[in-house]
């Protein structure tokens, strides 16, 4: 596919199809007799842009410098500001001739978004606010116009090709594992994703608003928000007893933040997520969390699902050992574990199928996955 860049200018349509699209936010001249420092923008976007495909530059100027419809212009920017992978932020302020007040709102409604970079010559004034922000939030900085664009292209890479409904979900989402396994299950069954808009990102974890359409009932599905975070692995650590109520379980009790229980913690099984492939994954977190260390091979794979479907994307792989009574008995005497610079700090629990099931112990989830074991236990 040859490289190619695609210019397009206020109130005009977008293509179809692209590898990449940045938008160029910040201050636009009031009076024709000064310059704009978009064209020099444009001008480094098509020299430095090496991807494979196709870049789109969304430029909220008027191509003939027509300003008629302001509803109109801020549609469209609101529109090409969530359909950019990147928004490029140069802010070359002068308060007489390019006071940048729109620019100001719009860096922060961006500015946190994770597709922002930020560019301003050092003697513009009135900025300091915004570079406060720029460096608190990691945000990538330049002071000239070549070098913010760099940063920008420097994220997007080679780009990835999208049509239609997908341009709406920007790279930092669109090359996650978990996007990809959700939208591989969606098109696997048929369906069509329509278009989609960021709610929220936090790291790894996203949340977009989509709008799919159904094959199988010949309708058009918007309003829900799709929820991931990267898969995790979940071991259940048990020791068989004369009955299945009887069977020893291995939990550990952490705090966290989204507990409404009586305690405020959590009681689940040890597991979480992290770069490795989920074996060695599920290994490491039994390690980090109840201190027992486990040959990989003492670990038998069962299956992975999602954990709620009708909010999140992201699955659990589950895994489970039947241990021996001395490591149980290692285990009740542990201390806290977990990784302290996480914030992470977790307590071993012990306790019979029959007592969590009975004493609601663990939430739906932690609670089928553990039958899911000790049924399959049941038949080896």
């Amino acid at each position: 596919m040859s490289s190619e860049v695609i210019e397009v200018c206020a109130r005009e349509e977008p293509p179809e199809a692209w590898d990449a699209a940045v938008f160029l936010a910040g201050p636009t001249p009031r009076t024709p007799d000064v310059a704009s420092w978009r064209p020099g923008a444009r001008a480094a976007l098509r020299e430095q842009w090496r991807g494979p495909g196709r870049l789109v530059v969304l430029d909220p100027e008027h191509r003939h410098g027509i300003h008629d419809d302001y509803t109109g212009q801020v549609d469209w920017e609101e529109r090409c500001l969530n359909l950019a992978d990147e928004v490029l932020f140069y802010v070359p302020r002068a308060l007489d001739t390019m006071p940048a007040f729109t620019t100001n709102v719009e860096w922060g409604m961006w500015h946190d978004s994770g597709k922002a970079v930020f560019g301003a010559p050092p003697e513009a004034p009135k900025n300091d606010y915004l570079r406060h922000y720029a460096a608190k939030l990691d945000v990538p900085t330049a002071t000239d116009v070549p070098g913010t664009v760099a940063l920008a292209l420097e994220r997007i890479g080679r780009g990835a090709p999208r049509t239609a409904g997908e341009r709406e979900v920007p790279l930092m989402i669109w090359r996650t594992a978990s996007f990809q396994q959700w939208y591989a299950a969606q098109r696997g069954a048929g369906n069509t994703l329509l278009g989609a808009r960021v709610e929220w990102r936090f790291g790894l974890h996203w949340g977009l608003h989509v709008r799919v359409h159904v094959t199988a009932e010949d309708r058009v599905k918007a309003n829900e928000v799709v929820f991931s975070r990267p898969d995790i692995s979940t071991v259940v650590l048990y020791r068989r007893g004369r009955s299945l109520g009887d069977t020893a379980v291995v939990l550990v009790r952490e705090f966290r933040s989204p507990a409404s229980t009586p305690d405020g913690f959590v009681h689940e099984l040890p597991g979480g997520s992290g770069p490795s492939d989920p074996l060695a994954r599920a290994v490491a977190e039994v390690a980090e969390e109840t201190g027992l260390s486990l040959a990989p091979q003492r670990l038998r794979a069962h299956t992975d699902r999602q954990l709620n479907a009708t909010m999140s994307a992201h699955r659990a792989h589950l895994f489970s050992a039947e241990v021996t009574e001395d490591e149980l008995a290692v285990l009740r005497a542990s201390g806290p574990g977990g990784v302290a610079a996480d914030g992470e700090r977790t307590y071993v629990e012990i306790a019979t199928y029959a007592e969590i099931a009975r004493d609601r112990l663990v939430d739906w989830s932690m609670l089928g996955m553990i039958a899911q074991v000790l049924t399959d236990s049941e038949d080896c």
